[in-house]
């Protein structure tokens, strides 16, 4: 009988991801024993693979982060050519935020939310209350300074949330995550982009289709021509992956 809260590692380019089923192996793991686990959980996609590679700030911090895990298309398919034996699906970061949040209302878990927009934050609180009746026990947005930062440590760790999302994107909330976890290590620290944009409307997210056929890339590229640079770096990524080098 397998258990369910359980997943084994893969190695990729020098890196431990999770290899998760689908969103429900995902919950199960880190929700084991009706706890949620204490670390960081960080989004891993063709993108960032590649900043690791080229930051070795970068790569510091997600090789300290205890869970990382496939989120982008492209990873999955190099896993599963590699580990063709892997049962690896792909878990997008926004989707599984908002699994544990459902959860985390469920089960009452606290919850603080950082970054983003003052309004973004103030309308994600209120949607998170009013769909799935969150405890959220404190928030702050994305604009505070250097000099503020080791009070809102204090007042993470006073607060007793057990899940901190940050979102403020990469590398800034890996950085705030660790020097977060240095004064309070007691909650499972998961880095979201800009989720909340998405969550609350103010970005539109690829539909449904371009996901499951893993164009969600595209749809992006299409609707921002101007990232046409950034996935231009991601020929070097296909590279890896149609050469074996991974």
């Amino acid at each position: 009988m397998t258990d369910k809260t359980a997943a084994p590692l893969y190695d990729l380019r020098g890196l431990k991801l999770i290899g998760w089923r689908d969103m429900q192996h995902a919950l199960d793991y880190l929700y084991a024993d009706g706890e949620i686990k204490r670390g960081t959980l960080v989004a891993m996609n063709a993108e960032k693979l590649l900043t690791v590679e080229d930051d070795p700030l970068v790569r510091a911090l997600i090789e300290a982060a205890e869970f990382k895990y496939a989120d982008g298309i492209s990873v999955v398919r190099s896993l599963r050519k590699k580990f063709p034996q892997a049962q690896v699906s792909r878990v997008a970061g926004a989707d599984l935020w908002e699994h544990l949040m459902m959860r985390a209302g469920q089960s009452g878990t606290p919850v603080f939310l950082v970054g983003g927009k003052p309004e973004v934050l103030a309308q994600t609180e209120q949607k998170l209350r009013a769909q799935w009746q969150v405890n959220i026990v404190g928030s702050q947005n994305g604009y505070f300074t250097a000099d503020q930062r080791e009070a809102l440590f204090a007042r993470i760790r006073d607060s007793g949330a057990k899940i901190v999302t940050v979102a403020m994107g990469s590398p800034r909330q890996e950085i705030f995550m660790r020097d977060c976890r240095a004064v309070y290590a007691d909650a499972l620290f998961m880095g979201v982009g800009g989720t909340y944009d998405v969550f609350t409307g103010h970005v539109k997210r690829a539909p449904k289709i371009w996901q499951q056929l893993g164009l969600e890339w595209l749809y992006r590229l299409l609707s921002q021509p101007t990232r046409l640079k950034r996935q231009l770096r991601l020929l070097r990524y296909l590279r890896w992956h149609y050469s074996g080098k991974f």
